[in-house]
């Protein structure tokens, strides 16, 4: 059986609406992390084909030396089963792989231009936006905590 206390007194609206604003405020960001995840489910499915892609770049006389070094940092953070957050964690254990390979396919696409990485992507050229990169680095820092963001960022960077 619940029980229902009727607030009196002075302040007792206020509280109320405070409460009120509260619940809806959880709610949204509830609605918003159902979105980000439903987001990142996509991208973790594309995983193989963003490893193809760095992959080809690594043979693209058009890559920077360095950028390549990037490309093959991030290919072999994404195939090692133990990192930050273990490949046996589900959705979590994918989730720090594709932040790696987004936070790196960024960075490419700014160095070495989208005409270069178009090349060498067989999905939609959309899906290589940078405001598409952004969403999808947005949706993971929803759900990865901010120690784990910096130090991820410093093994791409």
């Amino acid at each position: 059986m619940t029980r229902t206390t009727i607030e009196r007194g002075p302040g007792a609206r206020e509280r109320r609406a405070g409460r009120e604003s509260r619940e809806s405020r959880e709610s949204t960001r509830a609605k918003r992390r159902r979105g980000a995840k439903r987001s990142l489910m996509e991208s973790i499915r594309r995983i193989p084909a963003y490893l193809r892609l760095l992959a080809g770049l690594l043979g693209d006389p058009r890559v920077s030396r360095v950028d390549k070094a990037l490309v093959a940092g991030a290919i072999a953070y994404v195939l090692m089963p133990i990192d930050v957050i273990p490949d046996f964690i589900p959705f979590l254990g994918q989730l720090d792989d594709v932040y790696v390979l987004i936070f790196t396919l960024h960075r490419l696409v700014k160095r070495a231009g989208i005409d270069v990485i178009e090349d060498h992507w067989a999905g939609d050229p959309a899906e290589l936006s940078l405001g598409n990169m952004q969403s999808v680095l947005g949706a993971a820092a929803l759900f990865l905590p901010p120690a784990i963001r910096r130090r991820l960022r410093r093994t791409v960077w």
